[in-house]
C-alpha cells in the first residue's frame, strides 16, 4: 500500500483569517528578502490530467533553501534573547541559527539521530552548536526543552507542547508571508491545495489563509502519520504516528502533532493522506526544472497519489478543469525541516 487517507468529519466552515500586516513588513525589511516565485508545472498537469498545477517555490528563501526562515525570524524578532535553542530535523534549526547569528545571539540546536550529516553541517555553518539526540525528532524536542530550562535558553520551536504554546503561534504567523505573497501572485483561485503535514504548522497557516474558500489536503509519510492518526481517532484529538519516523521525507518525520496548530488544522483541513516514499521521488522528477528535496515534493506527491486512485480522484473533484496549488517547501540542498 502506498496511500492511506481519511476525510475530516470535524471540518467547520471558516472565514479566512485577518493576517497581521506587521509580519510581511518585517520580512520585507530583512536583508536578502525577495518574494519566492509561483511557477506553473505544466508537465505535472499534463501527466495527471488536470487543468493547472501551480507551485509556490520556496527553494531559495533567504538563501536557506526552505520556507522555515519566515517563521523563525518573526518569532525571534518578538522574543529577544542572548541564547536561542531549537529542536529540528534540519531546516528550522538552521533558520534559528541564521537569525541568531544576524542578531548577535548564540544558538543551540538539537537534532535526532537520523539527521543527515549534511544538514548538521549546514546548521553549524551558521555558528550554532549542534547536539545529536539518541532518539526521534520528538525526543529532540523534549531534550531541547529540558536543557533550555536548565540553562535559561530561549526555545524557538515550531511545535506546541504542554506548557509551550505561544511561540509556535508566532512561528505560524511568520509563515503567513508565504501566503500573502501567493495572494499577490495568483492567476486564479485553486480548487484544492496540497500542503505538507509534519507537526502541522504550515497547514495551520494555510487553513488560516484560505478558510473554507478551497479544499485543503494534508500530506505526510506513511511512517510519520500523526495527523492522519489524530483526525481518524474517535474524538479527533492528537494521536501519535503509527510508524517509526524514518521516511526519506526527513522534514516530515514527526511523531506528534503541534498542540498549537492542531485546533486550527482539525477544523480547517478537509482531507488527510499518508503516502509512500517512492511517490516523493517521482514528484521530484515530475516538477523539474524546479529544484526540490523529498519533503519539498511531498505536496505534489500527494496529488500524484490522489490522481491515480479513481475513487479518491472523483471524491476530490480532480479533473481536466481542476486547478491545484502545492508548495515546494525546500530545495535538494535543504532536505530537512
Amino acid at each position: 500500500m502506498n496511500l492511506r487517507w481519511n476525510w475530516n468529519r470535524f471540518r467547520e466552515a471558516t472565514e479566512p483569517a485577518i493576517l497581521n500586516p506587521r509580519v510581511i513588513r518585517f520580512h520585507r525589511e530583512l536583508a536578502g528578502y525577495a518574494a519566492t516565485p509561483l511557477v506553473e508545472c505544466r508537465r505535472a498537469a499534463d501527466r495527471l490530467g488536470l487543468g493547472a498545477v501551480w507551485m509556490k517555490n520556496e527553494s531559495a528563501r533567504f538563501g536557506l533553501n526552505s520556507f522555515k526562515a519566515l517563521g523563525a525570524s518573526w518569532a525571534m524578532s518578538q522574543v529577544p534573547a542572548k541564547v536561542y535553542s531549537a529542536a529540528t530535523d534540519g531546516n528550522h534549526g538552521r533558520a534559528v541559527a541564521w537569525m541568531a547569528r544576524r542578531t548577535g545571539a548564540e544558538a543551540r540546536v538539537f537534532v535526532p539521530r537520523n539527521t543527515p550529516q549534511a544538514a548538521i553541517t549546514r546548521i553549524e555553518a551558521e555558528a550554532a552548536r549542534v547536539c545529536v539526540v539518541a532518539g526521534t525528532y520528538d525526543d529532540a524536542v523534549r531534550t531541547c526543552a529540558e536543557e533550555s530550562a536548565a540553562h535559561g535558553w530561549q526555545v524557538i520551536a515550531d511545535t506546541g507542547y504542554p506548557g509551550y504554546l505561544e511561540i509556535p503561534q508566532l512561528v505560524v504567523e511568520g509563515y503567513s508571508t508565504l501566503f500573502v505573497e501567493y495572494a499577490e501572485q495568483q492567476v486564479v483561485r485553486p480548487d484544492i491545495v496540497f500542503v505538507q503535514g509534519g507537526v502541522g504548522g504550515l497547514l495551520c497557516a494555510a487553513a488560516r489563509h484560505f478558510g473554507s474558500t478551497v479544499k485543503i489536503a494534508a500530506v505526510e509519510p506513511l511512517d510519520a502519520d500523526c495527523l492522519l492518526q489524530s483526525i481518524s481517532s474517535e474524538d479527533g484529538s492528537p494521536r501519535p504516528a503509527s510508524g517509526g519516523q524514518n521516511s526519506i521525507m526527513q522534514g516530515l518525520n514527526c511523531g506528534e502533532v503541534s498542540l498549537t496548530a492542531w485546533p486550527t488544522v482539525r477544523r480547517g483541513v478537509d482531507f488527510f493522506m499518508a503516502i509512500a516514499d517512492e511517490l516523493a521521488l517521482e514528484a521530484m522528477e515530475m516538477m523539474r526544472p524546479i529544484d526540490s528535496g523529498e519533503s519539498g515534493a511531498a505536496g505534489l506527491a500527494g496529488l500524484i497519489a490522489a490522481s491515480r486512485e479513481p475513487a479518491l480522484r472523483a471524491e476530490l473533484g480532480l479533473g481536466r478543469n481542476s486547478r491545484v496549488l502545492a508548495i515546494n517547501t525546500e530545495s535538494s540542498g535543504g532536505r530537512s525541516n
